[in-house]
């Protein structure tokens, strides 16, 4: 079906293709920030369309659940009759699948690897359509099938199939037209990006470095924002270094051109590290960084450079994995070259990694820092991308601000949360087990992960990663290892039972900072 574009010109000469009736004075201000797609589909039946999404993605993907009372935010749920997109997107991105016949599901097939694969950015924008007429959303279990094989491996179809009911024929039927009549796209298009302007102004910047048993790597990457062609006006240093192994005398602050603050860190956790220093930052924007990564000299010039072109919040870069922690900067030259095309996607990122982010304090601010209940576990970086979104802050993919992660097998913040792997009298501790401490049975997974599940998605959306979860113990790997593990499948419920108590008890505590 072919779709009746009008076009609207913006002040920059851009064309803008819609349909249905948009306000036009809104469209022209949104054609010239960060956007790429815009509806106003939640007043009009979309909003949260087509959740059988969440059998691919269950709770790995950030836009599952559109969010709540926000004028603006990331949404890939697309009303076809009123929307608006940049010509040149829609032409990059080819338009709608001409092969999915349901109008409905082509615009969210379309939203959805806009966000997803695309590098563009698809908006729900409150006011732009005064429509609020419902449209009754129809996608048949065929067009569902269809959906998924054009999408994804066949693994998530069949992970469907199971999920709807294996016992019902026409879930059996839409599968095997599916698959015989379709299949999995190769890599979709990519949109270009803009051209990065310079820097206007002179914004200031604090860099962040929480550290712990690794002051050489810290002394190290102070060096490398030494050699920065946009230095930060202020760096902060927290040392969870314990006193007996620390070397005060290595930190001095006279040898830097910009301010250093050294603080020695008496409470406990990287999340609590962070947030003492984001209580001291003074800069406009906020870059976090772990101890042992190694930064080109552009590095926060692309940062800032990004987020002033784009007109965003904040921006995830580059994390490039080092081969060995031996490794310099011209072995990320190298590894980068090994990237080619597909390091080049903005768009709206799909994770955060506090070894490589930059965000507008202000935003910092309103978020209120991290959440401490992550101390001693994992998926603290996620979580704060994540509270950023849901305030319909937009966090950028940064593939220009890149850095080399070195990884050392010792030291750092994980150094307490190894204690999580053991069990007995030997075990520390950790601060997610609050008044409980793990006795027998230890929790799998990561009770701070099932914490991030329970406080941003739905029971329904955690059955199913329990489901996934389980499903992928049994049937990923050595076949042959199938009855062993059908074996200890008791215990391994009983593991992932005890996760949950402790996610229930730090959802009780609810969001803590300090």
């Amino acid at each position: 079906m072919k779709l009746n574009f009008k076009e609207y010109t913006n002040n920059n000469g851009e064309i803008i293709l819609y349909t249905g009736n948009p306000n036009l004075n809104k469209l022209e201000q949104l054609s010239l920030q960060y956007g790429d797609i815009w509806h106003s589909s939640f007043e009009q039946g979309y909003k949260n369309a087509f959740s059988d999404i969440v059998y691919q993605t269950v709770v790995f993907f950030w836009y599952v659940n559109d969010f709540d009372n926000l004028d603006n935010c990331v949404s890939w749920r697309i009303n076809p009759n009123a929307f608006a997109v940049r010509k040149t997107v829609w032409e990059q991105l080819n338009g709608f699948d001409p092969e999915i016949k349901n109008l409905q599901l082509q615009a969210l097939d379309f939203g959805y690897n806009a966000v997803r694969n695309s590098g563009a950015i698809p908006l729900y924008t409150k006011g732009l359509y005064d429509s609020t007429t419902i449209e009754k959303i129809t996608i048949s279990t065929k067009d569902r099938y269809v959906f998924y094989i054009k999408n994804f491996k066949i693994d998530h179809s069949l992970f469907m199939l199971y999920r709807k009911g294996i016992w019902k024929i026409s879930e059996w039927n839409a599968f095997f037209y599916a698959k015989k009549h379709f299949k999995q796209r190769a890599f979709p298009n990519v949109i270009k990006l803009r051209a990065l302007k310079e820097i206007k102004g002179n914004p200031t910047v604090s860099y962040i470095i929480p550290t712990m048993l690794r002051q050489d790597f810290t002394l190290t990457l102070l060096e490398d924002l030494k050699n920065q062609t946009y230095r930060p006006t202020q760096v902060i240093v927290v040392d969870a270094t314990p006193s007996q192994s620390r070397d005060e005398s290595l930190y001095k602050k006279e040898n830097y051109p910009f301010e250093v603050q050294f603080i020695w860190q008496t409470s406990v956790g990287s999340c609590r590290a962070r947030n003492e220093a984001i209580n001291l930052c003074t800069g406009e924007f906020i870059v976090f960084g772990d101890d042992d990564i190694r930064i080109p000299s552009d590095f926060i010039e692309k940062h800032i450079s990004l987020l002033q072109t784009y007109d965003a919040g904040g921006c995830n870069g580059l994390d490039i994995r080092a081969d060995h922690q031996k490794q310099d900067l011209e072995d990320l030259k190298v590894k980068l070259k090994n990237y080619k095309n597909e390091r080049w996607i903005v768009g709206a990122s799909l994770t955060f990694s506090n070894a490589n982010s930059c965000v507008r304090k202000k935003y910092v601010d309103q978020v209120v820092g991290n959440d401490i209940n992550y101390d001693g576990g994992y998926g603290e970086d996620s979580d704060f991308g994540l509270s950023l979104v849901k305030e319909g802050i937009m966090i950028l993919n940064n593939p220009y601000a890149t850095n080399l992660h070195l990884k050392p097998p010792v030291g750092g913040y994980r150094f307490w949360g190894t204690q999580a792997k053991i069990i007995g009298k030997k075990r520390k501790i950790q601060p997610w087990e609050l008044d409980t401490p793990v006795k027998n049975v230890r929790p799998v997974p990561s009770p701070t992960i099932m914490y991030q599940i329970h406080k941003h998605f739905t029971p329904q959306q955690l059955i199913e990663y329990k489901n996934k979860y389980f499903t992928m113990y049994l049937f990923k790997g050595n076949k042959w290892q199938l009855p062993l593990k059908i074996v200890k499948m008791p215990y391994r419920l009983i593991q992932f039972k005890k996760s949950v108590f402790y996610a229930k008890k730090l959802m009780e505590l609810g969001k803590r900072t300090q």
